[in-house]
């Protein structure tokens, strides 16, 4: 009853609802926010959650919990963007995409203080404090540091420089002061006017704006040039040259790109979560570049997720951009700001260095995981089998077969077994063919694959979750006629080599269809591992089998050598050469002088 009554509740909340854009919030039984979401139509977006059937998962569940609706109206769709944000970030509703903020990146803080510092920290105090930053790539970080360090007298010592303290006489010169690092703002040789020019020139460099810095030490110089004041001049022009060489080393495209955001986006293998790139470009070089990772909530695509991230880094960075350099449409709108899709030129290659970063993160954050826990990435490598071949199940036991005859003699097969992507060599089995006459490989892997399926039967043994023929469509074709016939449900797999005997492609359905694979992936080197195990499994076994043959015909010739003698002569020997070669002593050790006289007189007359 109380059900009926929420929903009754709620639809006339959805009906009443205005088509405008706006922010909506769902709220739980204990009034506590568990989604905010953003609509260019209010009532549109919010009715797609009660009017139609979900799919089971989390969207199904976050309905179902819903028991109170809010919703604020905006002007335009830029102010519920903006207002989505900081709703997210104040409320941390459960069922939202979840930025993870690696804190672990470090910043460049300009102190709010009478003489200011600047240093690298990695808390943001909200003090008044300025923050840039923070630096994905450290060495950058150090590299402005440094460029600051060499261009600015600034002090490094944390003293309170109140103007009080310091007419007071409270503090002496430090060393920084007489290596010309500081210029003394403690005992009164530098002013505060001075210095914070400084400071306001330093904060330019940190947003990028170098080009203006530049510009102005070298109308400084001319004009120190012109007065004659060479030494002066000299000083200001190995500061423009510092300054013109960091420039140069940023990653520079063209002046002419000013001011510019770029974005792209990466999904984790396992669709959980996303990393974007944000690159911000001012005056040709790029002067802000960080990658962040959102957790998914609600399978949300890769659009949802990155106008989610474009808000969030403009926000964070203070990005006034006229312009957004993105991958792909975007159904956002922002005021005066328009999004480009570059398909060649400078822009191109700024979005494709944007995505090398995004890949290379999404590569590190892979390598990191899997060092904490090595079975990730085996995981990771069958849910990309499981995907690629739309399994019902992960391929936890994988069995592959192969066969090995040369010109129809001996022919024998193997089995091996991979759980969890990794053999298990206990579990892999030898097979003599013993139904099939001459060189039939389809005709022998289908004896092969009945007998070993029709025992796991018998013997409720584990059946595999996918099956690999080393081999073509025919071989493919062979293992399912017995599988069909055997009943199982056990997804069929082949693996085809090139003209070189190497692993070229992955088949798979029927008709089989050739699965496309990247040469040296990981998911590509599992199987060419497969393939090359089973070979070797199945290649070994009938060089053994032939070679036993080939032994025991060698000594079946002998009149008045039975089973028991041969057996003790090869045990001993391993092979009918070392046995031709022994002398008659040795021989004799093991069979006796009167068998040891035949053996001899057996091989002289040879």
């Amino acid at each position: 009853m109380d059900e009926l009554k929420t929903n009754d509740y709620l639809k006339g909340i959805v009906l009443n609802l205005p088509e405008s854009p706006g922010i909506y919030q769902y709220l739980n039984a204990e009034g506590t926010i568990i989604y905010v979401g953003k609509a260019k139509n209010l009532k549109r977006r919010v009715s797609s959650y009660f009017n139609r059937e979900h799919e089971p998962g989390k969207t199904r569940v976050l309905v179902s919990k819903i028991a109170d609706i809010r919703y604020i109206v905006v002007n335009t769709e830029e102010d519920a963007l903006l207002l989505e944000n900081n709703l997210i970030k104040k409320y941390k509703p459960r069922y939202n995409v979840l930025l993870k903020d690696d804190k672990t990146y470090p910043s460049i803080c300009v102190q709010n203080e009478y003489f200011p510092r600047v240093f690298k920290t990695r808390r943001i105090i909200r003090n008044g404090s300025s923050y840039y930053g923070p630096y994905s790539h450290i060495p950058s970080m150090y590299a402005v540091l440094d460029l600051i360090k060499h261009l600015y007298p600034l002090r490094t010592c944390n003293l309170n420089l109140s103007p009080e303290n310091i007419r007071a006489g409270k503090f002496n010169v430090c060393l920084e002061y007489h290596i010309k690092n500081c210029a003394g703002p403690c005992i009164g040789k530098q002013n505060q006017e001075e210095y914070l020019k400084n400071i306001a020139e330093i904060k330019e460099i940190l947003k990028g704006n170098t080009q203006e810095i530049e510009r102005m030490l070298y109308q400084q110089m001319q004009e120190l040039a012109a007065e004659m004041k060479f030494e002066e001049a000299q000083k200001i022009k190995e500061k423009y040259l510092l300054l013109e060489n960091y420039r140069s080393k940023s990653e520079v495209v063209s002046n002419v790109l000013h001011n510019i955001d770029v974005f792209s986006i990466e999904e984790d293998t396992d669709e959980k979560s996303a990393f974007i790139n944000y690159l911000h470009i001012t005056n040709g070089a790029i002067n802000q570049a960080f990658t962040f990772e959102y957790k998914k909530r609600l399978n949300e695509t890769k659009e949802e997720l990155l106008s989610l991230g474009i808000i969030e880094m403009r926000e964070r960075y203070k990005s006034l951009s006229r312009e957004i350099i993105v991958p792909f449409e975007l159904d956002m709108e922002l005021k005066d700001v328009i999004f480009t899709i570059p398909q060649r030129g400078d822009k191109k290659k700024l979005l494709e260095l944007s995505i090398l970063n995004v890949k290379q993160y999404k590569a590190d954050r892979l390598k990191q995981a899997e060092k904490l826990n090595p079975e990730q990435r085996t995981v990771r490598l069958l849910k990309e089998i499981q995907q690629e071949l739309h399994l019902d199940r992960l391929p936890m036991r994988i069995e592959c077969f192969d066969n090995s005859n040369i010109q129809g003699s001996d022919p024998v097969a193997g089995c091996v077994v991979f759980i969890k992507g990794k053999p298990s060599k206990k579990d892999y089995r030898k097979y003599n063919i013993k139904t099939v006459e001459g060189p039939d490989d389809y005709a022998s892997m289908k004896e092969v694959v009945k007998r070993r399926y029709q025992r796991a039967i018998e013997e409720n043994a584990p059946l595999p979750d996918l099956l690999i023929t080393d081999g073509g469509k025919g071989q493919m074709s062979a293992v399912k006629e017995v599988v069909d016939k055997l009943n199982l449900d056990i997804p069929i797999a082949g693996l085809a080599k090139d003209g070189k005997h190497r692993t070229s492609e992955l088949l798979y359905g029927f008709p089989p269809q050739t699965i496309g694979l990247k040469q040296n992936s990981p998911l590509f080197r599992l199987l060419t591992q497969i393939q090359d195990e089973v070979h070797r499994f199945a290649i070994t076994f009938h060089r053994d089998k032939r070679s036993k043959r080939q032994v025991a015909s060698a000594l079946d010739e002998i009149k008045g050598i039975g089973e028991k003698t041969k057996n003790a002569l090869l045990k001993e020997f391993k092979s009918v050469k070392r046995i031709k070669e022994a002398s008659a002593e040795d021989i004799v050790k093991v069979i006796g002088e009167a068998k040891a006289k035949i053996i001899k007189d057996y091989f002289t007359d040879k």
